[in-house]
């Protein structure tokens, strides 16, 4: 614990933004992390609580009160030895998480929780700055090989770990730069891919070696899906050279809206827009898809559709509105009846205060259009009743729109992926694999793994991150009986 009085002597201090008319002009960074002193103030609000809740409340099980005291104490480089000891990437986390730790903090309880996100940003980007942030090289090599299908989150995490315990690691990517949706699916005014590429230096010095524009699997994915692959591998190919094979793609298919005018043009699914507009920035190119001066509609109310926002208003879009199927969420959550859980409660993020009309409880009935051209949406006003959602007699109206996102999440990882290796699939129709026992993260099929999005469906980067390390750990134990790697 930093400062015994600390939580009650300081309040919480936000990281800065940049102004909306500055920020709209590009798609760079515009978030500042804290300075020194006020992260060693943030610090110093962690309480002895005598059971840190945020550690569990964090997917990897980050050591959070140890690293908020030494910032406290101005032990900067120990603090990021701790943070990078149980996750891989802080300067991803510390960036785009939702932060279910700040959520399950003790002084949540009654005031506004440590700014723990905000501490493990300065923390990673002052290990950056110093040159703290070094490869870790295996110092004996296994003789194994390991072959990882995709390079997101889990993948890279994976990846890495498996590295530095001596393996021979190889990461396939369907597309033209490694970092999966990390790098296509978030705009770099979130995630600056700088970072990702970091990252990579660091673990190409550790052996990691990286192909890409390479599919995995014999049928070719299909529509909304990005796929920039010249080079087909057969599943039995990697399976006969590799002696291991994680599968850790992304749940990648997205969730269609199938009512009448939905082959309009100007209909599109989230990453349509998204992936492009990434690649454009990156100096690929250009993003066929332009809204400058043009009525926006999103549907879906996460972080996706939120990300179809900030774009469209760095188009500049003439009109953005968001509309979400499920009712407006209480602007504070019920602390008593929640915590330390993630509550359900209205978020807004800094794309919606850059200008947006959020609505709520719609149900979108129809796409209109003349001459193959999109023109407006038919919409309703829903409510639920016994658990039925119902539309409101006569709520019926119409908006403009000349182009529409749909941002309704991910059902499932590529199919064509999981059933080209033979892996059997749960009801969602993620790969089967537990997370326990002898056998976790192994697949029915031989010397196969899965994890992250592949195997749980889609969740956070942070959930990916964990999934990578304890399916890390399982095949090092699979591969040499043992292991020494963290789970």
């Amino acid at each position: 614990m930093g400062k015994p009085t600390g939580f009650m002597e300081f309040q919480r201090v936000s990281e800065g933004y940049a102004p909306v008319e500055q920020r709209l002009k590009d798609y760079r960074e515009f978030v500042a992390h804290l300075g020194d002193a006020e992260a060693k103030q943030q610090g110093a609000r962690c309480m002895d609580c005598g059971i840190p809740f945020c550690n569990n409340g964090c997917p990897v099980n980050n050591i959070i009160p140890d690293w908020n005291d030494l910032v406290y104490r101005g032990n900067w480089k120990q603090a990021l030895d701790v943070l990078q000891s149980t996750n891989n990437f802080p300067e991803v986390t510390g960036r785009i998480c939702p932060a279910p730790c700040e959520a399950a903090c003790t002084l949540n309880i009654n005031n506004e929780a440590v700014g723990i996100k905000s501490i493990e940003h300065a923390i990673i980007d002052k290990g950056g700055e110093n040159g703290w942030v070094v490869p870790q090289p295996a110092k004996k090599k296994s003789g194994k090989k390991v072959a990882v299908v995709g390079s997101g989150p889990a993948g890279l995490a994976t990846a890495q770990q498996l590295a530095r315990a001596g393996h021979t690691v190889t990461v396939f990517e369907k597309n033209s730069r490694i970092g999966g949706l990390m790098r296509y699916g978030i705009p770099d005014f979130k995630l600056d891919k700088r970072l990702i590429d970091w990252r990579m230096a660091q673990l190409a010095a550790e052996g990691v070696e990286f192909r890409t524009n390479v599919f995995v699997g014999k049928e070719l994915p299909g529509k909304g899906i990005a796929n920039d692959a010249i080079t087909n591998i057969n599943p039995k190919d990697l399976q006969n050279k590799f002696d291991a094979v994680i599968l850790a793609g992304g749940a990648e298919q997205p969730r269609d809206l199938p009512i009448p005018g939905r082959e309009l043009k100007g209909v599109h699914y989230a990453l349509e827009f998204l992936i492009p507009q990434n690649k454009e920035v990156a100096g690929d190119a250009k993003n066929q898809i332009n809204v400058n001066g043009k009525h926006v509609v999103v549907i879906g109310g996460g972080d996706t559709g939120s990300d179809c926002v900030g774009t469209s208003n760095r188009h500049g879009a003439a009109s953005v509105t968001q509309i979400e199927v499920m009712p407006r969420a209480p602007d504070q959550e019920n602390k008593s009846l929640t915590w330390p859980y993630w509550p359900l409660k209205l978020r807004t993020s800094s794309s919606h205060d850059e200008g947006c009309v959020r609505d709520w409880a719609i149900a979108t009935k129809e796409f209109v259009g003349e001459n193959g051209v999109l023109k407006s949406i038919k919409a309703v006003r829903i409510e639920f009743k016994d658990g039925k959602m119902v539309e409101v007699p006569g709520s019926e109206f119409e908006l403009k729109a000349d182009f529409v996102f749909l941002a309704m999440g991910f059902t499932n990882p590529l199919a064509q992926v999981l059933d080209a290796f033979g892996v059997e699939k749960d009801a969602r129709g993620n790969a089967k694999a537990d997370t326990e026992g002898t056998t976790c993260y192994q697949t029915n099929v031989k010397k196969v793994f899965a994890a992250g999005d592949m195997r749980r469906g889609q969740s956070l980067v942070v959930w990916a991150i964990r999934e990578g390390r304890q399916a890390a750990r399982a095949v090092d134990e699979y591969l040499m009986g043992s292991s020494v790697l963290p789970r």
